[in-house]
């Protein structure tokens, strides 16, 4: 809703301060169809032409996020940690084969339905339990985990950041196709010098509605729609961050209670539970 907010303040001024200053709005809405058409045509053809059908519909399903903002707020986190403490506790006390049960079939355990945030989470239960899987495989040093699970990380992260760049190509394209529209328009006007001053100047006018146009959806639009996707892509990846530092933690002999406090401290600061909050959601999981 934000994002939504505003993209209307912004039309609102550009608009406004337009028609305030005693500019018409009928040489725009005369033009701005046949603009719209070459500019936004020209755009879409690019954007299709440089991605593979994975990465369009990948970005398409982006603007999604760019409306709803990120999926992980403090209760995910909290019940993140939560579960990854069961884990760690379970293992420490029975031995990581106790973990078995849970990470073959995640949808039957009942550590992960404790959790239905994180059952929902298919990536984020596939790096839960394929990383303790490996545990349970004698693959228990910890520097080799982490290296392993830093590298999946990174390569989800710039992934997922594909989107934000293929609008950012899109954003900076757009000038440029502005002026292609530009120039048709003088094109025409020129085809028709013989006309009277006045139908060359609306002629003109038309003309410089796509250079308005391309600059606008460049900078007002797209370009802010990249960086703000690319922004909730990067505060999602640390969700998955925290996974990392408890496995690796509890990998190196600390303590779960230490483990999770590890991870605690990898959350956003916008959504990191205090201390107190952690403890007391983990003395519930305790209890259980």
């Amino acid at each position: 809703m934000l994002t939504l907010g505003g993209l209307g303040f912004l039309l609102a001024c550009v608009f406004g301060s337009y028609i305030a200053s005693g500019g018409s709005l009928e040489p725009l809405i005369e033009a701005m169809p046949f603009e719209m058409l070459t500019i936004g045509g020209a755009a879409i053809g690019t954007f299709i032409m440089s991605n593979s059908m994975h990465d369009v519909k990948h970005t398409l399903g982006g603007f999604g996020k760019i409306m709803k903002g990120g999926r992980f707020h403090k209760g995910e986190y909290i019940e993140l940690l939560c579960l990854l403490y069961y884990f760690a506790r379970l293992a420490s006390t029975k031995g990581p084969m106790a973990l078995e049960a849970h990470i073959e079939k995640p949808s039957e355990s009942s550590a992960f339905q404790k959790f239905p945030k994180i059952l929902a989470n298919h990536h984020a239960t596939a790096i839960i339990c394929d990383y303790l899987r490996m545990v349970g495989m004698n693959a228990d040093d910890p520097n080799q985990i982490e290296d392993v699970m830093a590298r999946e990380l990174k390569k989800t992260l710039h992934e997922e950041l594909h989107g934000s760049h293929a609008l950012q190509s899109m954003a900076d394209a757009l000038p440029a196709l502005g002026i292609v529209a530009a120039v048709l328009g003088v094109i025409k006007t020129m085809s028709h010098i013989n006309e009277p001053p006045a139908v060359l100047g609306a002629m003109i006018g038309g003309a410089l509605v796509g250079t308005f146009l391309g600059v606008l959806l460049a900078y007002g639009i797209v370009g802010p729609c990249a960086s703000r996707l690319k922004g909730i892509v990067e505060e999602e990846a640390k969700f998955y961050e925290v996974i990392r530092a408890v496995l690796v933690a509890h990998l190196h002999g600390n303590a779960p209670q230490v483990s999770v406090e590890t991870g605690r401290k990898m959350a956003p600061n916008e959504y990191m539970p205090s201390f107190q909050e952690l403890e007391t959601a983990v003395q519930a999981v305790q209890m259980s």
